[in-house]
């Protein structure tokens, strides 16, 4: 009965001091974002402030959900901290109260902050970063000319018997339609045959549709036309998977994007790792509140100096930086997605644990 209210009392501490961080690194985000914001866009004819401020708040779950790791860390510092301060924990402790079972509302604390930042905020992010950029996208088409720059992977089609790649400098519509396209048509001994220069190429039910064409070939004057239908055997489909950003897609669509990446033969490392990736953040947040119950338990009792807090900090960020290298190469397919996400997290929550055996029970 004395642990049961114990755990809710500290359960409701976490959760009131993780409500606070929120808001106030959304806060922080938020401003430094919107200055970004104006500083890149505020030169563009569309521009106004109320639309920097929507696409401001569009980008706010994405860069938050980032943040969350880093938060689950200082909220169970600062709270256990507080406690000890307090002697709360001293109390406990003196209750008979192993560290082992007031530390459990903090894991099921960060757990919970888990659930959420990937049921809940995932969703929100991947939508939000997909109406950012197409409002972004509109803004610089307004400009005319100053499109927002995006990796674009080059595609190859063969049909009627030729081969052509396909390349643009950006695109709308999940892939669907391309500006500023070049189609390079080649034999099949792979020579140039000639050149298309489209200002867009829209993907319609089996063929490409051609916008302000100009046409060269070897020995020919280049040809311009106002458009131009290209037959093509692409799907919509693959296009879109072909175009995907793994910050866009939404925790319950990942595993039907990898099923359809994996059925056209592209490659799906990048959406699995993001999935397990996902997956694995409540055990980060886990690991994370270990690492700051390690500097944050004997605070008090021992009055351990700011060094010591800071090693809990950097020991923190040093997890963070090691999983998205080793995230960059599951997405790169230097090692199976699996091994790259789960690893690190797994090395993390033993690391913890293994102190917090030490320093509380010997």
């Amino acid at each position: 009965m004395i642990f049961n209210t114990l755990a809710r009392y500290f359960l409701k501490r976490y959760l009131i001091t993780a409500i606070w961080f929120v808001i106030g690194v959304s806060s922080i985000i938020y401003l430094a974002d919107f200055s970004e914001t104006a500083r890149r866009m505020s030169g563009l004819p569309g521009y106004s402030v109320p639309a920097a401020l929507g696409l401001t708040a569009l980008r706010l779950p994405l860069i938050l959900q980032q943040t969350i790791p880093f938060i689950a860390l200082f909220v169970g510092m600062t709270t256990l901290i507080s406690l000890n301060r307090r002697y709360e924990l001293v109390v406990t402790r003196a209750a008979g109260i192993s560290a082992w079972q007031f530390i459990l509302p903090f894991v099921l604390g960060a757990v919970f902050i888990g659930i959420l930042s990937v049921m809940v905020l995932n969703p929100i992010a991947a939508w939000g970063q997909n109406k950012s950029l197409a409002m972004e996208a509109g803004l610089r088409n307004e400009a005319g000319g100053g499109r927002q720059q995006q990796i674009i992977p080059w595609m190859r089609q063969s049909s009627g018997g030729q081969d052509t790649i396909i390349g643009a400098k950006s695109f709308e519509d999940n892939g669907t339609m391309l500006l500023d396209v070049v189609l390079i048509d080649l034999d099949k001994d792979g020579n140039i045959v000639s050149r298309k220069d489209a200002k867009s190429a829209k993907l319609e039910d089996g063929y490409w549709l051609l916008n302000g064409v100009s046409e060269t070939r070897a020995g020919h004057v280049p040809v311009r036309q106002e458009s131009m239908r290209i037959s093509t055997n692409l799907r919509r489909e693959f296009v879109q998977e072909r175009m995907t950003q793994t910050e866009t897609v939404a925790f319950f669509d990942l595993s039907h994007k990898i099923e359809v990446a994996k059925s056209f033969g592209l490659s799906s490392k990048a959406l699995e790792t993001q999935y397990h990736f996902l997956l694995s953040t409540p055990l980060l947040l886990v690991a994370m509140t270990l690492i700051a119950a390690t500097v944050s338990l004997k605070f008090s009792r021992f009055a351990q100096s700011r060094s010591v807090i800071l090693g809990g900090i950097v020991s923190g960020f040093v997890l963070y930086v090691v999983t998205v290298l080793v995230r960059a190469f599951g997405s790169g397919g230097v090692v199976p997605p699996t091994v790259a996400v789960w690893v690190p997290v797994v090395v993390a929550l033993a690391l913890g644990a293994t102190i917090l055996l030490h320093q509380e029970d010997g």
